[in-house]
């Protein structure tokens, strides 16, 4: 399935952040600020897309690495980085199978990415294993709604959705960090929870 998403987002690659333009403000944006606000030190940022997150935080982190399953995503993040004059690495990978050292980061970020894997859990214990103990999970993605009204919107999104890009609409990544070796430290959501944002650390750090 990672093969066919990749080439779905590559093929978004070129018009994404137009398709997005009016979400983003209103919605995108206040998660990425509360990221920001947390980001420190040697930073992972995985699903990076087009590099939206980047004018947010690049300036607070003192080694960046950044990954995608899409080449053409990653391509659009790394001219993001060079317009913000930001050095990063830059991965193309399965955010399920990094190829990266166990403890490795200060920080590691997902935003409206776990929406579109294969398995959730499996990417969570891939991103637990490579945040070093008292680092910090932050995240942000769309997520099942606390609004009746938002949860058929929802519904009916899952049932028009490209199978190819693999989107899901009513997960909630906040009820998978037990069993993934995470534990949250803080939360929030944007009215009726369209988007929920987290902090999370490894359990016993």
């Amino acid at each position: 399935m990672s093969g066919s998403r990749a080439a779905y987002w590559d093929d978004q690659a070129k018009t994404y952040d137009r398709t997005t333009a009016f979400l983003e403000p209103r919605l995108f944006a206040p998660a990425r600020q509360w990221i920001a606000d947390r980001v420190s030190g040697r930073t992972l940022e995985v699903g990076v897309g087009t590099g939206a997150n980047l004018p947010y935080y690049a300036d607070r982190v003192t080694d960046l690495t950044l990954t995608d399953v899409s080449g053409a995503m990653l391509r659009a993040a790394a001219a993001r980085a060079a317009e913000q004059g930001v050095d990063a690495r830059l991965i193309q990978a399965d955010s399920a199978h990094l190829d990266l050292p166990d403890d490795a980061f200060d920080t590691v970020v997902s935003t409206l990415a776990l929406c579109c894997v294969d398995d959730e859990l499996a990417v969570l214990r891939e991103l637990a294993r490579v945040l070093r103990p008292g680092g910090l999970l932050l995240m942000a993605d769309h997520v099942e709604s606390s609004a009746r009204l938002g949860r058929a919107v929802q519904r009916a999104l899952e049932g028009v959705s490209p199978r190819r890009a693999g989107e899901h609409f009513r997960r909630r990544p906040l009820l998978l960090l037990e069993p993934a070796g995470l534990e949250l430290v803080e939360s929030a959501a944007s009215r009726w929870r369209l988007v929920e944002r987290l902090s999370a650390k490894l359990v016993g750090t």
